[in-house]
């Protein structure tokens, strides 16, 4: 089996819940929140604590930021989010 690394270097970055929500501007919560919704793709690491832990790929995020998403809120509201 031959372990090729991606042409691209964002391809193999991986960010923690916590950098993402920074990068975005939001809390922590809601990067979650859009992981258990489905919204945005992270790997699933091994835990056994109370928060389940992620990563979350930098090219997925990429993806998601550069497709306009409409992302619900708790309160009723929507924010969406266009990067060109």
């Amino acid at each position: 089996m031959t372990n090729t690394m991606p042409n691209d270097p964002n391809e193999s970055t991986l960010l923690t819940v916590h950098e993402v929500a920074h990068r975005l501007r939001v809390d922590d919560t809601t990067v979650r929140r859009w992981i258990t919704n489905n919204i945005l793709p992270a790997i699933t690491l091994p835990h056994s604590g109370k928060r389940q832990g992620y990563r979350i790929r930098q090219s997925d995020l990429d993806v998601v930021l550069k497709s306009t998403a409409t992302i619900p809120q708790t309160d009723g509201s929507s924010s969406t989010f266009q990067v060109e």
